[in-house]
């Protein structure tokens, strides 16, 4: 029976369709176009927070790695995992070369803001115009105004609004990857600091428009 049962799963096996050259080259495919989606993404975030260059390049490659993208089971997925390991490659690499710069704000230490909410409609743009603004023709100029920022207001955000953490998200990211200095963030501290950044943009908004 056992030699009858094995001959069994053998001609099933050998009865399955093995996938063609075709098929493999389609499915290849789909990784890389994934992967490439996602690597742009990712540099668009890495920027941010690193500048444009070598190591953004670099925190985008180590991301990629580390998340192991490709065993995620759908787009959404691997997006987050490798958004998420980008950030803690970035917010490391911010702590080792400015150990203060990610620092917590102290409480009710920030200025108040213009903005009511902490969201990037408050600040009259939504998540589909901004990603054309820094994507588009307007791509150098929302560069050069994310670079005057204090670091942690750009990259609190980077986080929330490029890559599309929430504040509780962003908090934990902070303290656990931000260094000594950063162990203090809270959700709080992380709307605030957003509603700051909202609050740049709006400014920066309105003077590009008076400006035109």
């Amino acid at each position: 029976m056992a030699q009858n049962s094995s001959a069994s799963t053998a001609d099933g096996l050998r009865s399955q369709p093995f996938p063609d050259d075709a098929a493999i080259d389609l499915a290849v495919g789909g990784i890389d176009d994934i992967l490439g989606q996602i690597a742009a993404d990712l540099y668009n975030v890495a920027s941010m927070l690193a500048g444009e260059g070598e190591e953004s390049v670099r925190l985008v490659e180590q991301a990629v790695a580390t998340a192991d993208v490709t065993a995620h089971a759908t787009l959404s997925e691997a997006r987050k995992g490798s958004q998420r390991a980008l950030a803690k490659a970035a917010l490391e690499a911010i702590a080792r070369c400015e150990p203060e710069s990610l620092a917590a704000p102290a409480a009710n230490s920030g200025p108040v803001s213009c903005i009511p909410d902490d969201d990037l409609e408050a600040a009259g743009v939504s998540a589909e115009q901004f990603e054309r603004m820094i994507a588009g023709p307007d791509r150098d100029r929302v560069r050069a105004w994310l670079a005057e920022l204090p670091t942690a207001v750009r990259a609190v955000f980077a986080l929330r609004a490029v890559a599309g953490f929430n504040a509780a998200e962003t908090a934990a990211l902070l303290a656990a990857y931000g260094g000594p200095a950063a162990r203090n963030w809270s959700i709080e501290a992380v709307r605030d600091t957003f509603r700051q950044g909202l609050c740049a943009l709006a400014s920066q908004l309105l003077h590009a428009s008076t400006a035109r």
